[in-house]
């Protein structure tokens, strides 16, 4: 019958995508086997002062501080313009 298929295909999909969240075999690693140990890359110091809103881009030269609301982000430099 039509509601026996319909309860058959949701319980399907229901196990489908609970196996989707579980592991599986061979992807956990064994017991006794370390992981090999991984340096941190080193950070690039370049001179002046960065922005702390975002941290790649230049201080603007504008934003000092003393506008409301300026944490210093102005990525388009409309502060140079206006």
């Amino acid at each position: 019958s039509t509601g026996r298929m319909l309860r058959q295909i949701i319980a399907l999909c229901a196990a489908a995508s609970a196996a989707a969240f579980a592991p599986g075999a061979g992807v956990l690693p064994k017991a006794g086997v370390r992981a090999a140990t991984a340096t941190s890359p080193r950070m690039a110091v370049f001179p002046g002062s960065f922005s702390d809103s975002v941290p790649f881009l230049k201080q603007p030269t504008n934003l000092d501080g003393t506008l409301v609301g300026d944490v210093g982000f102005d990525p388009l430099g409309f502060s140079d313009i206006f």
